[in-house]
Order: structure tokens, then sequence, then C-alpha cells
């Protein structure tokens, strides 16, 4: 509360003399307060002395106080809920910031996010067709049970903002309280909502405390989840006995648990005292490498989306910050990102010689990065011609498979083990037995020649050449002139092999869509 007036009540019960005894005495009672210089009026009820004053002090000081933003995110605080019967469910609270209409739909938070849309609005008693931000309020809402809502929660745009268990705040201590151990259990109010929280008082060592009339930085564990937003104002009470001890504002209500304590502490210190802008970046800047999004921007800032787009633009227009598809990085992290990425796949040639490239994904998880973020800080990068891609892999350009002379020639004889065989291969273990590279690199190789489709895997123990398989498929094309079915026996009469491979191979046909299975036979497609 930063305005106030002090009046002296029943004024006609004394006279002149005790009435300026009082007034001395109150201005030294109100010394050092937000009520210090404020006007102190006498008033009578019974006389109507001082009352034409009064109202003037008061629409004096109404004056100097900021308008509440309609315009802003709508946030309604429950206080009340009851049925009404021919109405249903009915809410009310103060509506702190934003304009609520007629049909509008709304969400309580916390909650299973159940849409609620708004039947009627009453505003000071009075129906309405819409409440705007600073008055007192009344909804009609469908779409749920009045047990389903209860006071603390607040209505607000659905999916707009998120429910937390944990705050950072800017806390106070009244002089008058005891002094606040690191992990003191407290009562918590903020709006119309009431929990237990658990202090942590940030940046102090074990069995720290926090001395009376001081100010610092604490993280609040709170036992229920609350909808606040950065700017909150909230009160701290004793657990036992329950008194006043103190009050803060909410800067963060998404604090990250890997961010060091120093980082926090400084972005604490932004939020507190910088612009919008630097706010923002701050929040983008802890995020490092998994950037921001939007959405996550928005519900940590409590800003409307136009407000965070003009704040974004101005932040990516000074390039301090790059919007990839819906995320925000800082620049520098999205360098460091692209950095990390060549340095990924380097490593990858380095001690994978026999692969090609790196898989997209494994590289994604290597990085860490949201699939989206990932995606652009890719994209980029293949632009530069700093990586280049193929199918699933990612690879450095000029870099591939590199090959000893001894898998090389290995390579070649495996190769030409299938060829030379036809439809009448050996098993893939007598071919690697029989190689001097060892049976993990030759399995490598066989993967790339599998890779590159020079080599054809149809079940778990079959490999063919690909040439053998494509002279299969001119070899059962050229039979549909002669008749449009096949089974089993004419199969294996026209290939020359044996019931071993002629199965596989027939489902193999069908599986390329060659060749349908109809009973004992196949058609011939």
């Amino acid at each position: 509360i930063r305005r106030g007036i002090t009046v002296l009540t029943k004024a006609d019960l004394v006279d002149p003399e005790t009435l300026d005894v009082v007034r001395l005495e109150v201005e030294e009672f109100v010394r050092g307060s937000f009520l210090e210089g404020a006007p102190i009026l006498p008033v009578s009820s019974i006389r109507g002395e001082g009352l034409d004053e009064l109202k003037q002090a008061l629409v004096s000081v109404a004056a100097e106080v900021a308008t509440k933003d309609s315009s802003a995110p709508v946030r309604l605080p429950i206080d009340r809920v009851f049925t009404m019967k021919g109405f249903g469910t009915v809410v009310t609270g103060t509506l702190i910031s934003g304009t609520i209409r007629k049909e509008q739909e709304l969400e309580a938070a916390p909650g299973d996010q159940r849409l609620l849309r708004v039947r009627g609005i009453q505003v000071h008693g009075a129906a309405a067709e819409e409440a705007v931000a600073g008055q007192r309020t009344a909804l009609n809402v469908a779409g749920t049970k009045a047990e389903e809502l209860a006071r603390g929660m607040v209505l607000t745009h659905p999916g707009w903002f998120r429910s937390s268990r944990v705050i950072d705040a800017e806390v106070t201590l009244l002089p008058s309280s005891k002094p606040m151990k690191d992990r003191a259990r407290v009562h918590f109010h903020a709006q119309t909502a009431e929990t237990i929280a658990t202090v942590r008082l940030l940046g102090e060592a074990q069995n720290a405390m926090m001395k009376p009339g001081t100010q610092r930085m604490i993280r609040l564990k709170l036992d229920e989840p609350v909808l606040l937003l950065s700017g909150d104002r909230f009160i701290l009470r004793q657990f036992s006995p329950v008194v006043t001890i103190g009050g803060g504002v909410v800067l963060d209500t998404a604090p990250m648990r890997k961010v060091p304590i120093a980082v926090q502490l400084n972005l604490l210190k932004a939020i507190s005292t910088a612009t919008p802008e630097q706010t923002l970046s701050a929040r983008i800047s802890r995020r490092g490498a998994q950037g921001l999004r939007s959405a996550d921007a928005l519900a940590e800032t409590g800003w409307h989306p136009s407000r965070l787009l003009q704040v974004g633009k101005s932040l990516v227009a000074s390039k301090a910050v790059l919007l990839v598809s819906d995320y925000y990085i800082a620049s520098a992290a999205f360098a460091q990102l692209r950095a990390d990425a060549i340095a990924a796949v380097t490593a990858f040639h380095d001690t994978n010689p026999l692969v090609a490239g790196m898989g997209k994904e494994a590289l994604r998880d290597r990085l860490d990065s949201p699939p989206e973020l990932f995606a652009g800080m890719l994209d980029s990068l293949l632009k530069d011609k700093k990586l280049e891609i193929s199918g699933e892999q990612v690879r450095v350009p000029g870099r591939g498979v590199a090959m000893t002379d001894e898998e090389a020639k290995a390579k070649r004889v495996i190769e030409e083990a299938f060829s030379s065989a036809g439809l009448k291969v050996p098993a893939l273990k007598e071919v690697l037995g029989s190689l001097k590279v060892d049976r993990a690199r030759a399995q490598k190789i066989v993967t790339l020649l599998l890779r590159d489709r020079v080599l054809v895997k149809i079940s778990e123990d079959l490999v063919f050449h690909r040439a053998a398989l494509d002279c299969l498929r001119q070899t059962v094309a050229e039979y549909k002139s002669k008749s449009p079915n096949i089974d089993v026996a004419r199969f294996k009469d026209l290939t020359g092999v044996s019931r071993k491979y002629a199965i596989p191979l027939l489902e193999y046909l069908d599986r390329e869509r060659i060749t349908r299975r109809v009973g004992d036979e196949r058609v011939i497609l």
C-alpha cells in the first residue's frame, strides 16, 4: 500500500485542544510509514463535520493511483464460489488485470485446464456486458461445478500461464519480526491464495539467518501450486504463532534447477531493476542452447502476446537475440550451438571412420536441443556449407567413410563373395570369418554395404547382392508371360534354388510388391 489518508473519527466527542493532541500523536505514530505526510482529517458523522474535506481528499489521492491495465492478460483471483438457483456456479473476485466479456472462455488455475464459459457478469452488484481491471466482479460460469473451484484459484486466458510450486522473490522482513532461518516454514499469502512455504535464502551457506528489517533474495517452495506472475506482491506470516513477519515481490516463477545460484541472483537483480528488453534478454540468456519458447516467455513474464512480440522484435533487431522457429536464443548461445554441432560431427568421423555420418537424432541428443531449434540450427549450417546431410546422416563436407587398405580389401572380398554367388549365397558369418580384419570392423563394412544398397538383407540369415535381386525381378517379370501365377515348386525350378532360399526370396518379392500371395501361390503383379 503506497497511499492513504488518516481519519480521526468521532471528533465531536472531544474539545479542539484534545483533537490537536491526538493529531500530534498520530503524526508521530505514522512517521516512517507510507502515511507520513498524508492528510490527517477529523470528522464527525453526527455533525457532518469534515466529511466534505474527506471526500475531496479521497478524490485527490485516487487521482494519484495508476490505472489498472484493462488491456493486460485477464486475471481474476477467486475469493468466493457458490451456486445460485437458476444460474448455477458463480465466482466473485476483484479483477486485477484485463477485461472479461460475456461468452468469453477462461480457465481456472491451478486446475485441470478445463474451459469455463462466462454466461453472465455483474460489477458491483449490477449486470454488465464486461468487467475491466480494478472492478469488483461476479461471474456466472458454465462448464464446471462449484465444488471444482475454490478460493485461491485464478481465472485467466486458457493456456497462457502456468502455476508454480517454486518462486524466486525479493522479500523484506519487518523490524518487529524474529530472524528468519534458512528452510523456515512460513504461511504464504498472495492475492486470495494461501499455502505453506519453505524458505531458502539464496546465496547463503547452511544455517544462515535473515535479520529483521533487512531485504534479500529468497526462494520459496510452496506446498500447493499457485498462479503468480513476476511483479506480484505477497505477505509472509510466521508458522506459529501466525503473525505477519514481512512481504515481498515475485521475480521469477520458473527458476531453472541447473542454473548456478550466482547466475540466478544476477537474473533476479536484472528483473527487479531492468528494462523489459533487458529482462527478456536475461531470461533468454540463462536458457543457453535450450532457448526460450515463445509460450514459455509468455508464461514467465506475464506479458500480453503483443508486448512480448514487440520486445522480442526489439531484441532481434539489436542482434543480441535470434528468433529460430518459435524459440528465442541468445546470439552467442546460437553460435556456440553451431560450433558444438560441428565439433560433435567431426569427433564422430574421427572415431567412426567406417560410418558415412552421424545420425541426426544422435546429434540432437548430444546437443540436448529442442527439435525445432535444432532443425533451425542445422539448416543454418547446411546453408553455410559447414555440414552436409544425406538421408538421416549428418557429415562434415569432404568427410565420409575412410578405409585402410586392409578394410578396403575386406570390402571387395565381401562384395565379390555375394556377387559371384548369385541367389545361392553363403552364410554371412562364414564370409566374415574368412576376412583378415576383426569382426567388429567387418560388421561395420557390411553395414556400410547394406546402407549403400550394394547388399540387401532379406531375412535374419540371408544377404544378397543387389545385382542378383535385380536379375531375379527380371526373371519373374518374364515368367509372367508364361503364367500369371507361380508357386514354390515352380519358383525353385525357375531360379534353381532350394526351399531354404525360395521361401525368403518369395516373401521378399511380396514385400517389394513384385508378387502377392494368394493361398499357396503368388500372383505376379
